[in-house]
């Protein structure tokens, strides 16, 4: 008969109790992740239903006092770094922006007025910042926030490019506000930025003025010929020096634009002559007036009101 010692006699139970163990530590293990997952999921579900409540608050224009508090409460913020915050006063305009609630615009404009014009959100694009709150409001046709926003950007030396700020060049092919209004055609939003120093020289990724927008959608279709004109003239009004790509084409097709422009201007454009004396003396003008001061600044010329370039509001 063969006898076995403690520890052989011990090593089947030992097996199985530490196969039992190991059992029990992986079933508590998945119970805890499901649970971690689920708590997640659940906390996400409810930033969710957080951020849709603002959302909908802000659209159905309630009270600035009541949006102020929910703004500033608190919420479990799970994906940036698992900690509390409350939307910024850049979530928060943007959201103003969107629904043109103008009441709230101003009081996040005027009690955080470098906060409220920074970029929202995580940035994670190598691009230089640009303007998001002023490009959605040219995008939305908020002339009035619009407005608000340039004032503010000339009062703070730390946005005196902000009007000039290119969006990501990746997403927006690198346009500039001025850029997004002539593709939109908005003329009298075109005239408020140039007003308030938008540069018409700036290129875009496609190496493209402002300019060569307008003149590219006259070139491409004969719908909404009048904004398209007066976009060029207010450009035009501003661009004492010419630069821009369409300039092949003009000289090209002189029988498409000739009666579309009129030989004068067509022929400014393409370099054959100078410009109008009245554009000359009116670009010398706006030259010498500060942007911050516009439209003011235009209403006071001794000149008939018919020759001002004015937003129609004005």
């Amino acid at each position: 008969m063969q006898f076995l010692s403690v520890g052989e006699r011990l090593k089947p139970f030992s097996w199985t109790l530490t196969k039992r163990h190991s059992f029990i530590l992986c079933s508590t293990r998945l119970r805890t992740a499901d649970m971690c997952s689920n708590q997640v999921s659940l906390l996400d579900e409810q930033c969710k239903f957080y951020a849709y409540m603002f959302y909908q608050a802000v659209r159905d224009q309630e009270p600035v006092w009541k949006l102020e508090e929910m703004r500033t409460m608190e919420y479990f913020h799970w994906e940036e770094d698992a900690s509390l915050r409350c939307y910024s006063p850049s979530d928060a305009l943007m959201y103003a922006v969107v629904h043109n609630h103008l009441r709230y615009a101003q009081y996040l404009l005027s009690h955080f007025p470098e906060e409220s014009l920074k970029v929202p959100g995580i940035k994670f694009c190598c691009c230089p910042p640009s303007a998001p709150h002023l490009a959605l409001a040219v995008t939305y046709d908020r002339r009035d926030i619009l407005i608000l926003i340039i004032k503010i950007a000339h009062k703070l030396p730390s946005l005196q490019s902000y009007i000039n700020r290119a969006s990501c060049s990746h997403l927006s092919d690198g346009k500039t506000p001025l850029h997004m209004a002539c593709e939109l055609l908005s003329a009298e939003t075109v005239l408020i930025l140039l007003g308030n120093g938008a540069c018409p020289k700036i290129l875009d990724r496609k190496g493209e003025t402002p300019l060569d927008i307008i003149l590219e959608q006259l070139w491409s279709s004969k719908v909404n010929v009048v904004s398209k004109k007066l976009c060029l003239d207010y450009l035009l009004l501003f661009s004492p020096s010419l630069n821009f790509k369409m300039r092949k084409i003009l000289q090209e097709n002189p029988d498409f634009w000739a009666p579309l422009l009129g030989e004068d201007k067509l022929n400014y454009l393409v370099g054959k002559k100078p410009a109008t004396l009245y554009l000359i003396a009116m670009q010398t003008i706006l030259r010498c007036l500060q942007p911050a001061h516009f439209p003011q600044n235009i209403k006071a010329l001794p000149i008939p009101h018919a020759l001002k370039p004015l937003p129609v509001s004005h």
